[in-house]
């Protein structure tokens, strides 16, 4: 592996120094720039001019966006309406950027909203949280949290409350995770991590920190108080409107777990040339490290696929997790809700990961409504992983050979 910066691309990739990660990241500034205000327009222009090596070059772009997999992402949410609504789908292991769809109910011309990074993250953060917990206090998902009141609520004398009653609750860390359980993660924050340990994972998920992508997204943002006590059990539990993200980070989170702990950084555009045809640059995968080992990044996959499986997206999954054709295919995910007020709105979540033994694909949808809900974001997020995954099991049962006896 060779670093830059904190960022890495692999051997097999054939980058031979650390100067090609640098030209590498430089090229996608220069992209990102160029592109700017068509992808935030939702647009994907085959030619553009391109400041290129001091020079105004005129170019032709080829995208990594799967033709399938975008008109189903467009399709899903013109079809819910929701009042605003993104879905944002890469390959987990490259960063590949696989469909990028947005909207919005009341304006077809509304700006591309996964870019913004203006969506509370909600209980999404307990991916974060749950990963400090796994891989820095030794956590296990078996682990046994006590706590007092309500599962949904977050009451400062419950959470700071450590006595134990009769009306005292306990629960493993994977059904804490799986429902969503509010002061079940303060309680763990309180009881196993350190403020130091929150901020530092949540700049290895790349909050507080500009992703260097090939278009442009913005900042997401992670504050985590000093000190122990009710305000590092919100941010814990994900109970606060302050720490943001948007779709594009999302997917990040989900691919990071999906692949092993290593964050990859997301790529819009796989080739550029010059109109005459010659090779101006190919996007290669980059990826922000290791943010967690191996066996940690196994042992979150088990809280996320509890989630899907008899969590907060249960409901939404069962079609998929019932379906027989994919018992061969790992799914995991991660709800959230806040309100929010960027768009204002009831913001709902779901960020995933689907993996079989040759493939992995991370997806964040979001739904934010003023008043009712048409369609869970978590129905959007197994939508696409059936369309994804439906195809390479269709034609896995087409190669088998079945035979009979009489």
């Amino acid at each position: 592996m060779y670093s830059l910066l904190g960022f890495t691309a692999s051997e097999s990739q054939e980058v031979p120094s650390n100067r090609k990660i640098q030209t590498q990241l430089d090229q996608r500034t220069l992209i990102a720039k160029a592109l700017g205000e068509n992808v935030r327009s939702n647009k994907l222009p085959e030619k553009i001019q391109l400041d290129w090596d001091g020079d105004k070059k005129d170019v032709s772009l080829k995208y990594t966006i799967d033709e399938n997999l975008q008109k189903e992402a467009d399709r899903l949410l013109k079809s819910y309406r929701p009042d605003y609504g993104a879905i944002f789908m890469i390959d987990a292991m490259t960063g590949e950027v696989l469909a990028m769809s947005s909207y919005q109910r009341d304006n077809p011309q509304a700006p591309n909203l996964n870019l913004q990074a203006t969506f509370p993250a909600a209980s999404v953060f307990k991916v974060v949280t749950a990963t400090a917990a796994v891989d820095k206090a030794g956590v296990t998902p078996e682990h046994k949290i006590r706590y007092n009141g309500g599962a949904y609520t977050l009451y400062k004398k419950n959470v700071l409350s450590d006595k134990v009653t009769r009306w005292t609750h306990e629960i493993t860390l994977k059904d804490a995770f799986a429902r969503s359980i509010n002061t079940a993660f303060g309680r763990l924050s309180i009881e196993n991590l350190h403020p130091a340990d929150l901020n530092d994972y949540a700049n290895r998920f790349m909050f507080n920190q500009e992703i260097p992508a090939d278009f442009p997204v913005e900042m997401g943002v992670a504050y985590v108080p000093p000190g122990k006590g009710f305000e590092m059990a919100e941010v814990a539990s994900g109970y606060n409107k302050t720490n943001r993200m948007s779709p594009v980070q999302g997917a990040m989170i989900a691919a990071s777990v999906a692949n092993d702990g290593k964050v990859v950084v997301p790529y819009l555009v796989d080739e550029v040339k010059g109109l005459e045809g010659e090779a101006l640059y190919t996007g290669s995968t980059l990826t922000n490290g290791e943010i967690m080992s191996k066996e940690s990044a196994a042992k979150v996959r088990e809280l996320m696929e509890r989630t899907v499986v008899a969590g907060t997206s249960r409901r939404s999954f069962r079609p998929i997790t019932k379906d027989r054709k994919f018992r061969e295919i790992e799914m995991g995910g991660k709800t959230g809700h806040l309100t929010g007020d960027n768009p204002r709105g009831r913001v709902d979540w779901f960020v995933g990961y689907a993996l079989d033994d040759e493939r992995k694909i991370a997806v964040a949808a979001i739904t934010v409504n003023k008043k009712f809900w048409t369609v869970k974001s978590a129905h959007l997020g197994q939508s696409m992983f059936r369309k994804y995954f439906g195809p390479v099991i269709a034609n896995q049962s087409k190669g088998r050979v079945i035979s009979s006896t009489k």
